[in-house]
């Protein structure tokens, strides 16, 4: 059998059209160095997105962007119990997104402030305090930027967003919560563990639409690229986005410790952890657990 191939002469656009495709698919598959490319600003600030996330926020079905309100609950309860919550107590609640956490702690008296850089989960967190007659100061800032003239007796970072930040970004935090972390007062904030680290798993997909147009109302096609980083213990989520009228990228970074990092981290910013939890619900730790949680204080 003969089989004929033919090669068609090709026009220079279309030369320079598949050039460009080339480029734009090698490009979409390599990786970059850890926590090089920061993109939160897109996530938290998109309008479109912001109200994607917002919904997930709200989804008793997903623990995606929040973890559902049984465990919420369950957890204000152990920190009431844990830090002797009531009125009066000062409490910093960092990303506190649409207040999940921030209007259960206030309904217990405490004096509560919510950073968050979204102001989308801020006005529905705003909204509910309304609701409920609570005196909630939700401030709307970036909170690496975060300042301040109050002093707080418990700083939260919950839901693991410290493993969103680069080694310089966390380091900034962590300077930011020993400032403002009054004396005798307490951070507390949960982690990924390496356990959940060695599940993430390394690949690349593509389709039209994917995830029930999360990231766009427009039509879009979307590459999703995972990559690991062994040595640095760092996955990445990353995304790109194409539609008729815009492309984008999302980055999502996340570092994964063990206690002696943790330690590392903290003892950098002049803070000692004194406690350890599998999840900020005060399970005890657990070598098999997904989080790692931690109290820490000034020395």
């Amino acid at each position: 059998m003969l089989i004929e191939v033919r090669q068609f002469a090709t026009a220079s656009p279309l030369r320079d059209h598949r050039k460009i495709m080339y480029e734009q698919l090698k490009r979409i598959n390599e990786r970059p160095l850890p926590f090089s490319i920061y993109t939160a600003d897109t996530l938290w600030t998109d309008p479109y997105i912001a109200q994607q996330m917002l919904k997930t926020h709200l989804d008793q079905s997903t623990d995606l962007a929040s973890r559902r309100l049984s465990f919420i609950e369950a957890s204000v309860r152990w920190l009431q119990q844990r830090f002797e919550i009531g009125p009066g107590t000062r409490i910093a609640d960092f990303g506190c997104g649409p207040g999940l956490y921030a209007t259960r702690l206030a309904q217990l008296g405490a004096d509560v402030t919510g950073i968050d850089f979204s102001a989308n989960s801020l006005q529905y967190a705003r909204e509910t305090a309304v609701s409920q007659n609570l005196t909630i100061d939700y401030i709307h800032t970036n909170y690496l930027e975060f300042q301040s003239d109050k002093r707080f007796d418990l700083i939260l970072l919950i839901y693991c967003d410290f493993c969103a930040l680069s080694p310089a970004q966390r380091q900034q935090l962590l300077g930011i919560f020993r400032q403002y972390l009054a004396d005798g007062g307490a951070i507390m904030l949960d982690a990924h563990s390496l356990v959940e680290y060695d599940k993430f798993e390394e690949g690349a997909s593509y389709g039209r639409n994917q995830a029930g147009n999360f990231w766009t109302d427009e039509d879009y096609f979307s590459f999703i690229n995972q990559f690991k980083y062994e040595a640095a213990r760092v996955t990445l989520a990353k995304y790109s986005i194409f539609t008729p009228t815009r492309s984008f990228e999302v980055y999502n970074w996340l570092q994964h410790f063990d206690p002696e990092s943790l330690t590392t981290e903290f003892a950098a910013s002049g803070l000692a952890i004194t406690d350890w939890y599998a999840n900020v619900a005060g399970e005890r730790p657990n070598p098999q657990s997904n989080t790692i949680a931690v109290v820490a204080q000034k020395p």
